[in-house]
């Protein structure tokens, strides 16, 4: 079963004090701290200070302390956590950074001890963070733990993350906080209730399901809604290899809504949270859903299937359904639904769709905070009339393949009518080459800039 790591010490910062870090900038000079031997055998191993670049200390009893290149701020805005390149070249220890140090460097310290294991021997950093002064060391904590429970849901293999695995690792996450969770599972239910669910998923021999998690008994209600198709081979339009080859991180907008919800109750914001996963397989069998059969969704509309591999949206249409059924304050969608949101915008840069220009905002502002970057899309009325047949209310495929993202959110709107403010997250999920702070693999977006929005609507 995929737990939150609790007790990860890589994850957690170090109790102090620490060994001294000091970061310099390109061209800004030696720190003032350092004794004249330091400075001649920093100036004799050639540190400038280049982004990335360490350099060792010498003291009379070893390693005193190091300096860390921070480059340019030009080279900086390349890129993000910057310090964590050195979590990953410093000897053992705790390590203090001398300085003020921003929130997103912290973390991305705390991130670069990530190490995927369940099936291999993975060694992790020795080196450990001190959390440095004015910073909240459980905030971040939070934060990071929530990523690494989101990444080891991404990077489990699907004959270990199905349906019913990852209604275990929900249900482990809520026994941890006090949360709930129930689970509409069977052909019976799911045929009468969520019937879209039901298609996608009944070719499988892994029941598919509805699961959902509530927590919290006041303030704003919030529902998260999260992508869990566990594994994609298509359907009946069956993906060629090399599409079908990442399909197991297919429930990563599941993975990282789940790591939100970490977040909030780790965190006790006083808000009322509602965790909604359709999780599925979409599989080939002689009971599979075809193209060009139609189906009425929870929602009372028709929607013709014209592409069994656009399955994604169909299942949380029926989710979103029952998520504004109770008009809460806000829903949040989270998936992995098109490449078209990749082609424009590529692997590290999520768009995001909302009407809600206050909301859109705070996203923003929490993205850029938190070195969680997002890009806001239009719901553009013109392409509504892509989304329609003629034939049933709505297509889950327009032809022509323009404007794949857009339209996959026009669709996923026509579901969420009673609720003001919804939002829809079209995330990648996946680190496609390790960087500092992030390992190739499963990977969160959107979850930290989620969280400051949901900060500031209760006001914390």
């Amino acid at each position: 079963m995929t737990e939150l790591p609790p007790d990860t010490p890589s994850l957690r910062f170090a109790p102090g004090p620490g060994r001294p870090l000091y970061p310099v900038e390109a061209g800004a000079g030696l720190p003032a701290a350092l004794s004249p031997a330091q400075r001649a055998f920093a100036a004799a191993q050639g540190f400038t200070g280049a982004l990335g670049s360490l350099c060792l200390l010498p003291g009379e009893a070893g390693i005193a302390g190091a300096l860390i290149g921070l480059g340019t701020e030009a080279k900086r805005r390349r890129g993000r956590f910057h310090l964590a390149a050195a979590a990953a070249q410093l000897p053992e220890g705790a390590w203090e950074i001398m300085g003020e140090c921003p929130e997103p460097e912290a973390l991305g310290w705390l991130l670069e001890g990530y190490r995927y294991g369940r099936y291999a021997a993975a060694a992790v950093p020795g080196a450990r963070l001190v959390c440095p002064a004015g910073l909240d060391a459980a905030r971040i904590e939070a934060m990071a733990a929530a990523e690494a429970l989101t990444r080891d849901l991404i990077n489990t293999p699907p004959n270990d993350m199905g349906p019913e695995e990852l209604e275990a690792a929900t249900r482990a996450l809520a026994a941890r906080h006090g949360a709930t969770v129930t689970a509409v599972v069977g052909d019976a239910l799911l045929a009468q209730g969520y019937p879209l669910i039901h298609a996608v998923g009944r070719a499988s021999p892994r029941a598919p399901r509805l699961l959902d998690l509530r927590w919290g008994a006041e303030g704003p209600e919030v529902t998260l809604v999260g992508k869990g198709v566990c594994f994609d081979t298509g359907g009946l339009d069956l993906k060629p290899a090399a599409s079908m080859g990442l399909m197991k991180k297919d429930m990563g907008g599941a993975a990282t809504v789940l790591g939100i919800a970490h977040m909030v109750m780790a965190l006790r914001l006083p808000l009322r949270l509602r965790v909604l996963i359709p999780a599925v397989e979409n599989a080939v069998a002689g009971d599979a859903f075809r193209p060009q059969d139609i189906y009425t969704a929870r929602k009372g509309l028709t929607v013709e299937i014209n592409n069994t591999d656009a399955e994604g949206r169909l299942v949380l249409a029926d989710a979103l359904a029952a998520a504004d059924e109770e008009a809460p304050d806000l829903i949040l969608c989270m998936a992995t639904l098109t490449g078209a949101a990749r082609v424009a915008l590529g692997p590290d840069l999520p768009p995001f769709y909302t009407d809600d220009d206050a909301l859109a905002d705070a996203l923003l502002r929490g993205g850029a905070d938190l070195a969680d970057p997002l890009w806001r899309m239009p719901f553009w009325e013109p392409y509504e009339a892509l989304i329609e047949p003629g034939i049933a209310d709505l297509d889950n495929a327009p032809s022509g393949g323009m404007a794949g993202s857009i339209t996959a959110a026009l669709f996923l709107r026509r579901f969420v009518t009673e609720t003001a403010s919804f939002a829809h997250f079209d995330i990648y999920g996946w680190q496609p080459a390790a960087k500092p702070g992030r390992p190739k693999g499963g990977a969160g977006q959107g979850a930290r800039a989620v969280l400051r929005a949901l900060e500031e609507l209760c006001d914390v």
